[in-house]
């Protein structure tokens, strides 16, 4: 499911998957998993990404209007 799109490495972990420390074996990246997430259902669906963008940009100005 969700892939590591960006190719950047996390901290304590070695691009083959060998931890290269004994303490980062339960270390949890859920923010970069999450961004991955996103990326990959926006490239896979950009007609929805794009609503929901609009839609959230939308309510916000809508909440956030100056006057």
């Amino acid at each position: 499911m969700a892939t590591n799109v960006g190719n950047r490495p996390r901290p304590g972990v070695s691009p083959t998957g060998d931890n290269e420390t004994s303490s980062a074996t339960d270390e949890r990246h859920p923010v970069d998993d999450l961004v991955d997430y996103v990326v990959s259902y926006a490239r896979e669906k950009p007609e929805v990404a794009a609503l929901w963008c609009l839609g959230i940009g939308f309510v916000l100005g809508w909440k956030l209007k100056p006057w």
